[in-house]
């Protein structure tokens, strides 16, 4: 670590949770962040800012005007950008140091699994059910872990799944792959623009948490917010021994 590392980071470095061994990890590592939207803007902003070596971008989308509401990497200059180059650019302002690969497409298969396959902690910061089950799978096979947000409306999720843990649940053990859930995302119920920031914020905590070796505080808990009431509630998430997807992964 230079000088200039030592400066930058020093926040971190002053923390006996972190320290340099814990900022030097953070540093190499490789973290998967599937979404630059609501959620995957605030996370990749701190994770860049935090040091995190190399970060993968995942998201087919383009930046819209009504984008800019709540995604904050995103200008009104980038409109009609690939959004994962629009968080490149704003990320390498922000920090030059990171690695940013991108990919300007939806993935689901061998692409994902290949990319889960080089992270160290991937972040779910996607809109859609069907998303979210393809990188659970895919977490679960090669035991990565997984940070899964959500956010929708005033209400916000957050918890993280590690089956790098015997006794860990998987997001198909709270919801369902099998639920016929209808596919309503912020384009057509809304979402209020702090709220994304508050939960990718905590996506980015609990990886950075991940990386350093610190306890996951969400791990085997759902944390709901209701922003309109400033209400937190923390559920506890039981192994589903008849899941479909992790029943079989410790057996």
């Amino acid at each position: 670590m230079d000088d200039s590392q030592l400066l930058r980071y020093a926040r971190h470095l002053m923390l006996d949770e972190i320290g340099i061994e814990g900022q030097q990890n953070i540093m190499s590592s490789r973290v998967l962040v599937v979404g630059v939207g609501g959620l995957g803007c605030p996370a990749a902003a701190y994770l860049a800012a935090a040091g995190v070596g190399q970060l993968v971008l995942v998201d087919d989308d383009q930046v819209e005007l009504s984008n800019l509401q709540r995604q904050i990497l995103h200008t009104t200059g980038r409109i009609g950008l690939p959004k994962v180059e629009s968080a490149r650019q704003a990320l390498h302002a922000l920090n030059a140091e990171p690695l940013i690969e991108c990919h300007a497409r939806r993935l689901d298969g061998p692409g994902l699994m290949e990319l889960v396959k080089d992270a160290d902690v991937v972040l779910d910061c996607t809109d859609n059910f069907t998303t979210r089950h393809h990188i659970n799978r895919a977490c679960v096979a090669l035991k990565k872990p997984l940070v899964s947000g959500a956010a929708i409306r005033f209400d916000g999720q957050v918890a993280v799944y590690d089956l790098r843990h015997d006794d860990a649940t998987c997001y198909a053990c709270l919801f369902d792959p099998s639920d016929n859930l209808a596919p309503d995302n912020c384009a057509t119920l809304g979402v209020f623009a702090p709220l994304v920031g508050i939960i990718g914020s905590m996506q980015a905590a609990e990886a950075l948490k991940l990386l350093v070796g610190m306890p996951a505080g969400l791990e085997g808990r759902l944390l709901q917010l209701d922003v309109r009431t400033m209400q937190w509630h923390a559920m506890q998430v039981q192994k589903n021994p008849h899941c479909q997807v992790c029943a079989s992964v410790h057996a």
